[in-house]
């Protein structure tokens, strides 16, 4: 099978001229006729391992972000890159595209199960609510079936909820302050949080990967549609809760 065709497919099915300007979806690695195609949310050491040569790996997360200013195969990202080069493997990335048509849309809708009314770039905006806070953290708990979730409680009611996959607080500065808003989203720190609760402004933090983990089978389905056969790669949350 040849890349520029399924390069082709992907670009049908969710546009790269969509990405951010510092994003780097596309072709990251290889460009050589494939035989198998593997998903997975990402391309860890395990995975360069364990794939067979000749497969071309559809990442969620680009393997590499930023322009490589020395090849040392001992560190990251080369010491992935050079396991797969040698098996003849090459990698495109499907990120910021994939979170504005597919996984956004997916997470908000089939996973919590919000009306969307609005979208914003990545943001994706409720219907208007009226919900307790701490009755929309047990909702996604249990939708999410975590026991734990970090959370950020600006007002007692909630009237809005908002919501970005993955890493989203830049889109905390599209959100009208002290109007009983809630942004849902990954990767909160603690000054986001001290910005928000100063904006009046509830924050969820729902994991990173608990809200991108959904992006390999969307992704196999959309592909099936074109005729297309792939394996997911199993690929587990790397924190551990103790």
């Amino acid at each position: 099978m040849k890349i520029n065709e399924i390069y082709q497919v992907l670009d049908k099915i969710s546009p790269f001229a969509l990405q951010e300007k510092w994003d780097n979806s596309g072709l990251n690695i290889g460009g050589a006729d494939f035989e198998h195609i593997c998903i997975a949310l990402e391309a860890d050491l395990n995975l360069a391992q364990k794939v067979q040569p000749q497969t071309l790996i559809i990442t969620h997360h680009p393997l590499i972000f930023s322009p490589l200013k020395t090849l040392e195969i001992c560190q990251y990202p080369c010491n992935i890159a050079s396991l797969l080069l040698a098996k003849e493997c090459s990698l495109i990335a499907m990120h910021t595209n994939f979170d504005i048509t597919h996984l956004n849309p997916f997470f908000a809708d089939r996973v919590l199960g919000f009306e969307i009314v609005e979208q914003n770039s990545f943001m994706l905006s409720s219907k208007a609510l009226n919900i307790s806070f701490e009755a929309l953290v047990c909702e996604i708990k249990n939708k999410l079936k975590l026991q734990y979730l970090k959370a950020t409680s600006a007002s007692a009611m909630i009237h809005k909820v908002h919501i970005v996959c993955g890493s989203g607080m830049s889109a905390l500065d599209l959100i009208k302050p002290c109007a009983n808003e809630c942004l849902i989203t990954g990767d909160i720190k603690y000054h986001d949080a001290m910005k928000a609760k100063s904006l009046g402004i509830s924050l969820i933090d729902v994991g990173h990967y608990e809200s991108e983990q959904f992006f390999s089978q969307i992704l196999l389905e959309a592909l099936q549609n074109f005729g297309y056969k792939a394996i997911i790669a199993s690929l587990e949350n790397p924190f551990k809760f103790y």
